[in-house]
This record gives C-alpha cells, structure tokens and sequence, in this order.
C-alpha cells in the first residue's frame, strides 16, 4: 500500500462499510496516514479520534459493546498497537466483535533496526479469531478483488459466535500522502460495476439449534427431578430472557439471575427470577437443604462465588448452553455442553415439558415438581430483599452496596449501567434489585481486569440513545486517567459514581486480609502489597480536567440516593464520590450477610434445614 495504491485502499474501507462498520476509532500516527484519510473519507463510517491507545481501544470496545456491531480499531506501526493489548483480550474473552487495523512497516524495513518497527505478525496470540498480513497494494484487478474480501472476511469473522477480535496488518510504503485529491467515499462500484450497498464477499451466519431427538432427552432429565435450577450468568441476549423465563414456568426450576445476565430487568415475566442468590447460597442451614440436583446455566460463568461454590459441592447434573460453542465452564463437574441457540433452545425445551411441540411426547409427567422448592427460593428471595433493605435504609454511614440499589430504583427505561470489576461488579450482584424498566446492565467480564473501564463506558455513552451510568472503584478510575481526556475532546455523557475507598478495597474481603493482623504470625505487609493506598485528591484531578465533582454518601443511602437522583440526565460527566473506609467496608458486608442469614433462619414457615417436598 502505498501513494500509488489509493483506489484499492479506499475499496478496501468501502468494504469495511458494506460489511456494516458504522464506527471508527482512530488514533494518530504517521504510518497508517493513508488508511485513516480512507476512514474520514467515508460517509458511513463515523471516525472518533483518540490520543491513547489503550484508552482507544477500550473506547472501541464500548461501542461494538453497544451497538452490538464490528468497530474499527486503528493504529500506527510499534509499541501503539502493543497498547491495544489489554482490550483485544478483554474482546476475546468477552466475545466483542473489533476489527484492529495495525498500520506497518513494509517487508523490506522490517527486522532491520528501522524505527517505530515492531514484530506485528500474530501480535495478540490466540486473542485474535483472524489475522492477516495484508500483502502490499498495487493496481492490479486481483489485489482489488482480494483487499474487498479481506475487509469482508474481517468483519464476518469478527460478528461470528462467538464474536471476538480480528487483526489485519496493514504494511505501508512512503509516501504516506496521496498526491491528489480523492474526494470523499460514498457511492461508489467495484471493479466489476457492483454497488456500493452489495459487498464483495457476503456471509451468512446460521443459529445452532437442537435436533428433536436432543431435546426429548434434555427435557426427558429435566421432567425427571423436582429439585433444579436454572443459573444465568453474564450474556447479551435478550431475544432469550422471555424463552428462559418460560422454561423455569415450566420445570418450575428458579433463576438465579447474575446482574449481566440482563434477567433481573425488563418486561418479561419475572416471577421465578432471584436477585439476591449471592447471600441466599452462602453456606449455612437454610442451602443445606436446598442444594440442586440440576442446574441448568446460561450464559459466562456467574459473577457470585457462592453460586459457583453451590455448584462445585452439590455437584449436580450441570447443562452448560451456549449457542457459540463455547466451553465455559470452571466449576469442574460433570457437565454436558449444549451447543444451541439459548432463545430456541429454551423454547424447544419448553414445547416439549408441557407438550406443546408439534409431535413431541409429554415428558413432563415423569415426575411431579416439589410445589415446596420454588416457593422455598421465592420466600428466601423476598426474605433476604427485606432484610437487606431495612439494614441499607437503618445505616448511617456510607456503604459500598448503595450506589446499585439507588440505581436500580432511579434509571430510566432504555438507560445503561457500567459496573467496574473487583469490589463493584459484586456489589452490583449483591444489591442490583429486579425492576421492570430496560435496563441494561454491562461489564468488562472477560478478563474482568480493571484497566479501561472509564473508557469502555464513554465508548458506550458515545453509541447509547440514552443516559449511562458508571460505578467504578478509585484504582481502576486512576488506571484509566486517560478518559478524561477523551470526555473533554468528544463532550460526551456519563455519570461517573467513584467509590473511594484509597486503595484495593477487595483485598480487605479476601484472605489477604489476614496480612494485615498482626496476631496473624504473617508479615506485615499488607498494605504495601494489597491496600495500595495512594492518597490523591480526585477531586482535584476531575476539577483539573474541567469537569464538576460532588461528595455523597455521608449520611447514609438517602443522602447518596437523592445525590444520583440529581446528577442523572445532566450533560457532560459528571463524578459523585462515596468515600469509604476499607475496614469498615469489610465489617458492613459481613453485617449484611448476616442479616441475611438470620433471616433464612426465621419466618419462613418451617425450619431452614428441612428440604422441600
């Protein structure tokens, strides 16, 4: 590729689009000059320039998050495109669909001591679904013919379940300036007179499904235990949330439902679905006598270690689905793998329990479900909601859980809520209440690393039709400075609730913790090693960047609550800070378990280690 190739590098864009890229993130550099003046030069394809790479990508990734679409990614020769690194994993492992575009050095100039020259070749590993080295551009027909199918080949692959990042080398010759004026892209044909709108290389993507004969034996195990389970962890699809709502009817099985899982908000029937399953499961007498024999999961694994513990000591029959064929599973049971659209295979499952599937036999009368076990999960639900609303609503002090109950109870319908990882994404699953407004509910779970949250959630907010909340600890906040930067360039929107706890706040909930009693016998070095305390003014840092900052909290939830109240809907990010004490923090959240706890204990109706009938 070179000033003497432009026409096949704007075909190769044009393809980009005809593909459906309708996002660009674009971070300067000199090598890959010509293939971001391609990119502004498209009329369908928004460009969006960022400074930071890593910030750019997580800004990517927050988009394709959103919008559910492929996102260009592109960076310059060298150490930028190592920076796309944590996000291209974060894509994998969370399967979102990005196309990264590296620009380099030609052949000639590599492994030659040139500058800003890097060993590009497969640089994200197994990360990347795809990766080509895209050979050089010239004016011949095929080249042509073959950059279009590569821009097609790239975004199939990286939509594709499961969905995940492709990566394409881009060498590039000097001149890196076209030498006339090309004009914008918009309209145009292919060599062959096609139009724009019809891509060169068109894919067609199928649903997974279950043969008859599959589901009869699924539904067969299903109809045949009164004690299941159905266990939906983080995904995005919510075509299924009705379907699995119907199946849990049917088998009368009870959902567990993780917070990213989309379950626990929306208009479809919630009636068997559990917000509080994180303190319900946790060991004790009332889970004793509760402990499945099936349990059917959606979705990642789930955010709450007390359900992947319940499952790794009830060991039950484990049915994994997943319609990308994915293998994720990290209990180690025994486990069968359903390779199956959720949404079709939840309602075959259910046509089939309750006889309704053309020419399938009734199975559901094998065995009778335990009138008792629902009702037991739904009168613990709704005793573990009491108990933790009147402990929230009696606390005079500030408490990490608050921000998701007040959001919870405050977003608007159509609105998204950020949750950064570590300590928030937990108390996101502790106190994320039920609701039936649409809301959507997000996190960075595939890596589950802190880096880039800020940026992940402004990349949203820049695709989002309306407001974006972010709930995110001050570490992962200072790991990612570099977003302030971008919220001031592009003038986007997010409300930013920072939990400020001056250092690692979940390592006083871990047994790391233990480092920090001296009566331990252990070396002191806790908090060098763990705590991290940094002491920074963050207001001083959010007011540096020109943006407002205000303190909440203090008080208790209603002081928070009536704080977010206000700030959602404003323009521009805005950051409320609850500051907590790390010490503190661990005592509160051992207070609210415990009050859990002693409500499963009472008025439940019978005693808590009775099993239902």
């Amino acid at each position: 590729m070179s000033g003497g190739g432009p026409s096949q590098l704007r075909a190769f864009v044009d393809e980009l689009a005809r593909a459906g890229v309708r996002h660009a993130v674009v971070c300067p550099g000199s090598r890959s000059t010509p293939v971001a003046l391609a990119l502004r030069a498209h009329d369908r394809i928004a460009v969006r320039v960022l400074i930071d790479e890593r910030s750019a990508a997580f800004f990517a990734l927050g988009i394709a998050r959103t919008t559910r679409q492929a996102v260009v990614l592109l960076g310059t020769s060298g150490t930028a495109a190592v920076n796309f690194a944590p996000a291209v994993v974060e894509a994998s492992l969370g399967r979102v669909p990005l196309v990264v575009l590296t620009a380099d050095r030609p052949p000639e100039l590599r492994d030659r001591g040139a500058p800003q020259t890097i060993d590009q070749l497969h640089l994200y590993g197994s990360h990347a679904k795809w990766f080509v080295d895209l050979a050089l551009m010239d004016e011949a027909p095929d080249t042509m013919a073959h950059v279009r199918s590569t821009a097609g080949r790239a975004v199939a692959t990286a939509v594709e379940g499961p969905a995940g990042p492709v990566h394409v080398n881009l060498p590039v010759r000097d001149p890196l300036i076209p030498t006339e004026e090309l004009g914008s892209i918009a309209g145009s044909a292919d060599r062959r007179g096609n139009p724009a709108e019809a891509p060169f290389t068109a894919v067609h993507i199928g649903q997974r499904t279950l043969s008859s004969v599959q589901v009869d034996a699924i539904a067969h195990r299903l109809a045949a235990t009164k004690f299941g389970l159905i266990v939906a962890g983080p995904m995005d699809e919510p075509e299924a949330h009705e379907p699995i709502a119907r199946l849990a009817a049917a088998t009368g099985f009870p959902i567990l439902a993780d917070p990213l899982s989309g379950l626990r908000c929306g208009p479809h029937d919630r009636s068997l679905v559990l917000a509080h399953a994180d303190h319900i499961v946790r060991f004790g007498p009332w889970i004793e006598a509760h402990a499945p024999e099936v349990v059917i999961r959606f979705g990642a694994m789930p955010t709450s270690k007390p359900v992947t513990e319940l499952i790794k000591s009830a060991r039950p029959q484990l049915f994994v689905l997943d319609g990308e064929g994915g293998w994720r599973d990290a209990t180690l049971v025994p486990a069968t793998f359903v390779h199956a659209d959720a949404a079709s295979a939840a309602e075959a499952l259910t046509g089939t329990l309750i006889g309704r599937s053309a020419g399938s036999p009734r199975v559901g009368h094998l065995a009778p479900l335990s009138p008792g076990w629902a009702r037991d999960w739904l009168q613990a639900e709704a005793a573990a909601g009491r108990a933790l609303d009147l402990w929230l609503r009696g606390l005079e002090e500030p408490f990490e859980g608050s921000p998701f109950k007040a959001l919870g109870e405050l977003l608007p319908e159509g609105a998204l809520l950020w949750a950064g990882n570590s300590m928030p994404v937990r108390d996101l699953d502790a106190w994320l209440p039920l609701g039936d407004r649409a809301v959507r509910v997000l996190g960075n779970r595939g890596a589950n690393g802190i880096d880039g949250v800020t940026s992940t959630a402004l990349g949203s907010a820049a695709a989002a039709q309306g407001p974006v909340a972010l709930v995110v600890g001050d570490l992962s906040f200072l790991h990612d400075l570099s977003a302030l930067v971008t919220a001031r360039i592009h003038d986007l929107n997010l409300l930013v609730i920072l939990v400020n706890n001056d250092g690692g706040g979940i390592f006083s909930l871990l047994p790391q913790a233990r480092l920090a009693a001296p009566a331990a016998g252990l070396p002191a070095h806790f908090e060098e090693l763990f705590g991290t305390p940094h002491g920074i003014d963050l207001r001083r840092v959010v007011e540096g960047f020109g943006f407002e900052f205000r303190a909440a909290g203090e008080a208790g939830y209603g002081d928070l609550r009536a704080v977010v109240e206000a700030e959602l809907g404003r323009p521009g990010l805005r950051v409320v800070e609850l500051r907590t004490d790390r010490t503190r923090n661990a005592q509160l959240h051992e207070a609210a378990a415990a009050a859990v706890a002693l409500a499963l204990t009472s008025g439940l109706g019978r005693p808590a280690g009775e099993r239902p009938e």
